[in-house]
C-alpha cells in the first residue's frame, strides 16, 4: 500500500508558487471570517423597524420615533437610513429620498468592504496555480532534455509541482467564490428591503401630509 503525503510534503513538492498560494489562502480565510463577524454583529433586519416607524407616523408620533431612531445602537444598520429620511421629510419627497438613499449607499459600502478582494483572490489563485503548473512542466521537460535515459522518476518532481499548485489554486478560488456569493446575497437582500422600506415610509409621510392639508382646507372653507 502506497504511503500518503502530509500537507507539509505536498507543500514542499508544490514548489515556490505554493508560498504565494499560502498567502492567498490566509487572506481569503481572514476576509471571510471578518466579514461574517461584521454581518452577524450588525442587525440587518429592515421590516420590524419599518413597520414600527409607519405605525408611529400614522399615530402622529413623528418626534417619538425620531428620538428612538437617534438612540439606536450602531448594530441597527438601517436605523440611520430611516433617520436621515425623517430628518429631511419637511423638505419634500425628493429631498428625503435622496438623503435616505445616500445613507443607504454608505451602509452598503461598509457591508461590502473586502468583497473586491475576494473576487480578486478568486481570479488570482487559479492563475497562480496554473503558473505553477507551467513552471513544473518546464522543469520536467528540462529534466527530460538533459537526461540520456528518461524514466518516470526523472520527471515526477515537475509533474507533482504542476498538479499540486493547480489543485491548491482551484481550492482557494472555490472557497473565495462560494463565500462571496453567500455574503453578497445577504447584502443584496438588505439593499432590496431597505429600498422598499424607504418607498413605503415616504408614501405614508406623503399620505399624512395630504390628509393634513385636506383637513386644513376644510377648516378654512367652513370658517369662510
Amino acid at each position: 500500500m502506497e504511503k500518503g503525503f502530509s500537507f507539509i510534503e505536498l507543500f514542499r513538492l508544490g514548489g515556490p508558487f505554493m508560498w504565494v498560494l499560502l498567502a492567498f489562502s490566509v487572506a481569503t480565510v481572514a476576509i471571510v471570517i471578518e466579514r461574517c463577524i461584521y454581518l452577524s454583529w450588525h442587525d440587518c433586519r429592515v421590516r420590524p423597524l419599518k413597520d414600527k416607524i409607519i405605525s408611529f407616523l400614522r399615530q402622529g408620533r413623528e418626534d417619538e420615533i425620531i428620538s428612538e431612531l437617534s438612540a439606536c445602537s450602531r448594530k441597527e444598520t438601517v436605523a440611520s437610513v430611516f433617520l436621515a429620511l425623517l430628518h429631511n421629510a419637511r423638505y419634500g419627497e425628493s429631498r428625503m429620498e435622496r438623503a435616505a438613499e445616500s445613507e443607504a449607499q454608505e451602509r452598503l459600502r461598509r457591508m461590502e468592504s473586502g468583497f473586491n478582494y475576494l473576487t480578486a483572490l478568486s481570479s488570482l489563485a487559479p492563475l497562480t496555480g496554473f503558473l505553477g503548473t507551467v513552471s513544473g512542466m518546464i522543469g520536467a521537460f528540462q529534466s527530460i532534455a538533459a537526461a540520456t535515459d528518461v524514466n518516470a522518476q526523472l520527471v515526477a518532481g515537475g509533474i507533482y509541482e504542476a498538479l499540486i499548485t493547480t489543485v491548491f489554486g482551484l481550492i482557494i478560488a472555490i472557497i473565495a467564490l462560494v463565500a462571496y456569493n453567500l455574503l453578497i446575497q445577504k447584502v443584496d437582500t438588505f439593499a432590496a428591503e431597505t429600498s422598499k422600506g424607504i418607498n413605503d415610509i415616504v408614501s405614508v409621510i406623503m399620505e399624512e401630509e395630504s390628509d393634513c392639508k385636506e383637513v386644513k382646507d376644510d377648516k378654512e372653507i367652513h370658517t369662510a
